[in-house]
């Protein structure tokens, strides 16, 4: 389905299925009227005297600065130009295609004071699947500035456009690199969130876990929408497990990781969707400065007003609320992932699991069998872990631009941590999944012991054994754990799918 930019209800679905899966894009009709009525009120502040900051001025440091009408434009494209001090290597392609999305729609909200013919070009390069090479580094936040300067000399240098007075200052100062690599990352941990739910179902049922851990009363007393929802899907995931047979359970209370693992989950999972509320605002909202104030009488359906047009220096490049929401998504997903390495550690030692020490086939055997994918988990957790450090409070230097920009946000690199996060957490998912399964093997869970997995999990647990088989005595670890990551990034292993 089509996907027509209105300013006001894109949606984080559709950022996904833009830039990675080449949904064709459109502009609303209403969305090119909003921005020819605000390209009229740029044009009539630019035929005055009076001084506006980075239509008649220059920025930053040189905002005193007058330019002269025959300068404006040139200047716009030289702005591009300077401030191409992006650092590193390139931005995922679909990073750089939800930027174009996400610039196209704040343009659409008819508030930037850029021609319609702007935001044309970028969704036509948009849908022939065009991504210029953006590097990843070098923003505080405060506007993608150096991000935004790659995207549009890409831009520019492939359609030829020329750009008009205000729009090269427009092309920079937005946050669309940041916002987009949000919404992917965020799009992420919803589907990881929902393999870990798999996973820890699986090492329930590993474990011989008391299930009374999913007992209804427990949403009833604590009602968290996180919570619930995580206790929803567990039990579907463990409809008709052997585990629901009373005397199942192997004690009385579990390890924490185990018991509490709705309870870890939940959070996670109240903590995404805060952040999900907030991207979407931000999704719909204008990061530039400066903004046109479109008089009330210029809407359609409205009697004309006595306020003018006019255009307002502002600050809404300043994304704290997202780059906080995001600082808080990656903090909850550290006892989600620490959780699940643990599980993963205590499956395979004798005195928790009951089972051989790294849950060697052969009885006595001196091999080490899976003991040392504790040690990949573990390294691999405490790297995800350190991604959790909030930065949204950091701040480089406070004398750039006289003193004056004097704050940051940080919300790039929030953002890219919780993609490196969310990456990282998926490799623990997938030896925990080898781990877990093994285990099941051991008791004789599986198809060839009766059929007593739940329905979801037994899904996954075939899904696994497709890929990584089980690990005989005298046999080795298995070589490439990649397809099962694979696998897991795919989210192939949920029930949704």
């Amino acid at each position: 389905m089509t996907i027509a930019l209105n300013g006001s209800d894109l949606t984080v679905t559709q950022v996904v299925a833009a830039a990675r899966h080449g949904e064709a894009v459109v502009l609303a009709p209403e969305a090119v009227a909003a921005m020819r009525r605000s390209r009229a009120i740029v044009q009539e502040v630019l035929a005055g005297d009076e001084p506006v900051y980075g239509l008649t001025t220059g920025v930053g440091e040189r905002k005193a600065y007058l330019l002269d009408p025959a300068q404006r434009q040139r200047f716009n494209h030289r702005l591009v130009l300077n401030h191409r001090i992006a650092q590193g290597d390139a931005a995922p392609a679909d990073v750089v295609r939800g930027a174009m999305l996400c610039l196209a729609n704040s343009y659409a909200k008819g508030v930037t004071g850029v021609r319609p013919e702007l935001a044309e070009m970028i969704v036509t390069l948009l849908n022939e699947g065009f991504a210029p090479p953006v590097r990843r580094l070098g923003s505080i936040g405060q506007g993608d500035l150096g991000p935004m300067a790659d995207l549009a000399h890409g831009l520019i240098t492939r359609s030829g456009f020329e750009v008009a007075e205000n729009e090269g200052l427009a092309l920079v100062s937005s946050n669309a690199f940041t916002t987009a690599w949000a919404c992917l990352a965020t799009a992420d941990a919803e589907a990881l969130l929902a393999v870990f739910d798999v996973a820890g179902a699986l090492d329930l049922e590993a474990f011989g876990a008391n299930l009374a851990c999913l007992h209804p009363v427990i949403e009833q007393i604590r009602p968290f929408p996180g919570l619930a929802a995580t206790l929803d899907r567990l039990r579907l995931l463990l409809a008709g497990s052997y585990l629901w047979q009373p005397g199942a359970a192997r004690f009385l209370q579990d390890p924490l990781t185990f018991r509490c693992l709705p309870q870890i989950h939940g959070a996670a999972r109240d903590a995404l969707a805060y952040t999900q509320n907030i991207l979407q605002i931000e999704l719909n909202s204008s990061q530039s400065n400066p903004v046109v104030v479109v008089p009330a009488g210029n809407e359609p359906g409205n009697e004309p007003g006595n306020e003018q047009g006019r255009i307002v220096s502002v600050g809404n490049f300043d994304i704290g609320q997202l780059a906080a929401a995001l600082d808080f998504l990656r903090i909850a997903l550290a006892p989600v992932v620490t959780s699940a390495n643990e599980r993963a550690v205590k499956l395979l030692q004798a005195p928790y699991s009951g089972l051989p020490a790294g849950l060697a086939a052969g009885a006595g055997s001196p091999d080490d069998a899976l003991a040392e994918l504790a040690v990949a988990g573990q390294a691999i957790t405490v790297e995800a872990r350190t991604l959790a450090h909030p930065v949204s409070y950091e701040l480089a230097s406070s004398v750039k631009g006289e003193g004056i920009e004097d704050r940051a946000t940080m919300a790039p690199l929030s953002a890219r941590r919780l993609a490196e996060m969310v990456s990282l957490c998926t490799r623990v998912a997938a030896i925990e999944f080898v781990v877990a399964a093994q285990a099941i093997d051991l008791r004789a869970l599986g198809p060839n012991g009766g059929g007593q997995l739940g329905l979801g999990t037994g899904r996954a647990y075939r899904m696994i054994r497709e890929l990584v088989p089980f690990t005989q005595a005298d046999g080795t670890l298995p070589a490439d754990l990649e397809p099962l990551v694979e696998l897991v990034t795919m989210g192939t292993l949920t029930p949704a799918a």
